[in-house]
C-alpha cells in the first residue's frame, strides 16, 4: 500500500492506494511543523489514518507546508514511522506536489494560487527553477491574501465605490481598529485577508472588483510565469482556490498576455493520485 498526504495549514487530504487498485481516502485538520507540535500530526495519523489501513504500508509520500528544513522533515518522518515502521517515507514540499499533480511526467510551469501564491519550472521529474517566494507581505501576487490586502486598503482609505463599501461593511462589520488588530496582533493574518476573496468573487461584475482581480492576475503572470525562459513554449497549470474559482478571468488574462494555460485544479490530491498510480504500473 502507498499512502499519499497533501497537507496544508487548514487540512490534510489522504489517499491510500492498495495493491489491488482500490483507493481509500480520509481528511483531517491540517498541520504545519513551524506552528504546531508534532503531536498534532501524530493525533491525525492515529485518528484519521490508522483505522482505515488494512494492509502493510510500503511507501508514504507526505507533501506539505513547512517541511523545507531537515529538522522538520525528520520530525514528520519519525511520526509516521511510529505507526508504520516498515514504510519508506518521502517528505516533499507543496510546490512539488503542485508540479506533480498538474504536469505529471511532462515539463511545464506549475503555479499555486490559494491563500498564498507560488510557481516553479518543472522538467517532468524535478523542479528546475523557481521565482523567489517572498510571502504575503512582500509578494504572493494574485493570492487570496494579496487581493484581500489590496481590497481592504481601498476600503479603509475610502477608495472604492460607496455602494460596494456599504455591502462589504454589512458582511464584515468591523471597525478600522478591529481590522488592524486581526492583521497585526492575531494569528494567521494572511488567512483572514483571504476570506475577503469570496465577497470579491460574488461582486466580480462590479468594475472595481473586476479590475482589482484582473490587475492582480496580470501582476502574477508578469512577475512569475513570464520570468521563466521559454514560457511561451510551455504549458502553464494552476492549482488552488483562487485559480479554480476565478478560472475564467485567469484564462482571459493569460490570453491577453500570450500565455497558454491548460490544467486548473482546486486541490492537488487528485492529480497526485494519478501521478503515483502511474508509477505503480
Amino acid at each position: 500500500m502507498i499512502i499519499i498526504a497533501d497537507s496544508g495549514s487548514s487540512k490534510i487530504d489522504w489517499r491510500l492506494l492498495s495493491d489491488d487498485g482500490s483507493i481509500g481516502q480520509a481528511h483531517c485538520p491540517g498541520f504545519n511543523p513551524y506552528y504546531q507540535p508534532i503531536e498534532d500530526l501524530k493525533t491525525n495519523i492515529r485518528e484519521a489514518l490508522v483505522p482505515i489501513v488494512k494492509e502493510q504500508v510500503d511507501q508514504i509520500f507526505f507533501y506539505g507546508t513547512g517541511v523545507s528544513s531537515q529538522k522538520n522533515q525528520d520530525l514528520v518522518r519519525a511520526a509516521f514511522l511510529e505507526f508504520f515502521p516498515k514504510a519508506k517515507v518521502e517528505i516533499e514540499w507543496d510546490l512539488l506536489a503542485a508540479a506533480r499533480a498538474l504536469c505529471g511526467h511532462e515539463p511545464g510551469i506549475a503555479c499555486i494560487l490559494g491563500t498564498g501564491s507560488n510557481s516553479c519550472l518543472y522538467d517532468g521529474k524535478t523542479i528546475t527553477g523557481q521565482v523567489a517566494n517572498l510571502g504575503w507581505i512582500l509578494a504572493d501576487e494574485a493570492s487570496g491574501a494579496n487581493i484581500g490586502k489590496k481590497f481592504l486598503f481601498d476600503y479603509l482609505r475610502k477608495k472604492m465605490p460607496a455602494t460596494l463599501a456599504e455591502q462589504f461593511q454589512k458582511r464584515f462589520p468591523f471597525t478600522r481598529e478591529e481590522f488592524l488588530e486581526k492583521i497585526y496582533q492575531q494569528e494567521k493574518p494572511s488567512t483572514f485577508l483571504a476570506t475577503f476573496s469570496k465577497f470579491i468573487f460574488q461582486h466580480l461584475k462590479e468594475p472595481y472588483c473586476y479590475r482589482l482581480v484582473y490587475d492582480s492576475f496580470s501582476e502574477f503572470y508578469e512577475n512569475n510565469v513570464m520570468a521563466y525562459e521559454g514560457y511561451k513554449n510551455l504549458k502553464v497549470h494552476f492549482v488552488g482556490s483562487i485559480a479554480f474559482y476565478y478560472s475564467d478571468l485567469l484564462r482571459q488574462v493569460a490570453n491577453d498576455k500570450g500565455v497558454t494555460v491548460k490544467v486548473i485544479l482546486e486541490a492537488p490530491i487528485s492529480g497526485l493520485t494519478l501521478y503515483h498510480q502511474e508509477l505503480m504500473k
